[in-house]
């Protein structure tokens, strides 16, 4: 969320500004790959869906301990989809054009969360943390099966690009609205398959945690499954390449070994280390995910920014303006979020 709300802004504006090669590299790794390949940037959406993962086995079960049934949890976690789901159409398409429902567009960042996380409350509540990875093994290939099975009319079978991929054929057909892209869509309708395993691995990695384990044996599981999705992932992208827009299984072990890995850093940091004071700047901001994502949307901190501070960094080249602004947007945040910190005030579905 810090990323999202203003930090890699700060750094992306100051590239090829500086001269700084080490500065430019760190730059180039906050954009999308066009196509096939992977940045950064693509590690924070997965790592997103997976920490929702990692988070559910404490919330369901301590539901479930609370005295609430599998229904009641069932209908909580249906509910807040929905929501999610109409928040995501919203920050999509601001103002809503409600009179013309074509150019609406449908597929979210939330909506995905949210689909995520009632299809992994599902899944958490009927079957064991094996029968979940044998579920996310079983989805994966069907996915893989399917682009290179499934022709396309006009591109055949195995199509991976632009045009001629499955998925995007999919958004065309099946899809209503608008889509992102014109003629495809990466928060589709197939890509929600593949995309909803990262939430399941996270619910795995949540049971780890969970575990009446020592802080070692904790470690060494998280660091094993993300060691060996990562190398899965990598073997399987020789075949179906690395793609976040697709959200191609390649894509999803490479970025769930990833995400297994920074769980097991953070806990390492965290909870063994107790580096707690070191943590709260970013404690601050997770506390208000859902606010933190909203309120970058609806609320101009850029331009509050550079009435409040450009006084102070007029001096600065020219050339450095518009970072300066985007770090002043990061410290307004951050304050209000503190703010709701400090209050107590959590917003959450």
């Amino acid at each position: 969320m810090l990323w999202i709300a203003g930090g890699g802004a700060c750094i992306e504006l100051l590239e090829g500004k500086t001269g700084w090669a080490w500065l430019d590299a760190i730059a180039g790794q906050l954009h999308h790959p066009p196509w096939n390949g992977f940045t950064f940037y693509d590690f924070i959406f997965p790592l997103f869906l997976f920490i929702a993962g990692v988070s559910l086995p404490f919330s369901l079960n301590k539901g479930l301990e609370s005295g609430l049934s599998k229904s009641d949890l069932y209908k909580k976690s249906f509910r807040r989809m929905v929501i999610l789901i109409l928040l995501g159409i919203l920050d999509k398409n601001t103002p809503v054009t409600f009179f013309d429902p074509a150019n609406i567009r449908i597929p979210s960042v939330l909506g995905r969360i949210g689909i995520a996380g009632f299809v992994t409350t599902v899944l958490y509540l009927n079957f064991s943390t094996y029968r979940r990875l044998i579920w996310v093994a079983g989805i994966l290939l069907c996915y893989y099966a399917a682009f290179f099975l499934i022709p396309v009319p006009g591109y055949g079978a195995g199509d991976l690009s632009f045009e001629g991929n499955l998925t995007g054929w999919i958004d065309r057909t099946f899809l209503p609205g608008r889509l992102l892209q014109k003629t495809f869509d990466e928060n589709g309708l197939l890509t929600q398959v593949s995309a909803l395993c990262l939430c399941v691995m996270g619910s795995v990695g949540g049971d780890v945690l969970r575990k009446q384990w020592t802080h070692n044996k904790r470690l060494l599981w998280l660091t094993v499954a993300g060691v060996s999705a990562i190398v899965l992932g990598l073997l399987w992208s020789l075949h179906f390449p690395i793609n976040k827009r697709l959200w191609t299984s390649s894509f999803i072990m490479l970025t769930g070994g990833m995400s297994f890995l920074a769980v097991a850093l953070s806990y390492l940091l965290i909870d063994v280390w107790q580096f707690k004071k070191a943590s709260f700047f970013f404690y601050v901001v997770g506390m208000n995910s859902l606010t933190v994502y909203l309120m970058y949307r609806f609320i101009d901190f850029t331009s509050s920014s550079r009435m409040l501070f450009s006084g102070i960094y007029a001096p600065a080249p020219e050339r450095f303006h518009k970072s300066f602004e985007a770090l002043g947007a990061l410290i307004l945040i951050w304050s209000l979020l503190y703010f709701l910190y400090r209050k107590k005030i959590f917003i959450k579905i």
